[in-house]
């Protein structure tokens, strides 16, 4: 898999799972300690996120960090 097609894959995942889970952008970066804009830029997959950010973005989410690697994710 390409690294562009993993940054979208992630970030269609952590878009998905915050709306379910009825956060605001503002709220996810909070749960993760990251800048609301640098969540907007995950979600149009404009970031290559470190693994320490995955985690993160996966706690927040209440997901395992693999969950974010999978296309159609596992929530």
């Amino acid at each position: 898999m390409r690294q562009l097609d993993l940054n979208r894959v992630v970030a269609d995942n952590v878009r998905e799972l915050r709306g379910r889970r009825g956060l605001s952008q503002e709220a996810l970066a909070a749960r993760c300690r990251l800048h609301r804009t640098y969540i907007g830029a995950v979600e149009r997959a404009e970031r290559n996120i470190t693994l320490k950010t995955l985690a993160q973005l996966a706690t927040a989410l209440g997901v395992e960090a693999p969950d974010l690697l999978r296309r159609g994710g596992r929530a």
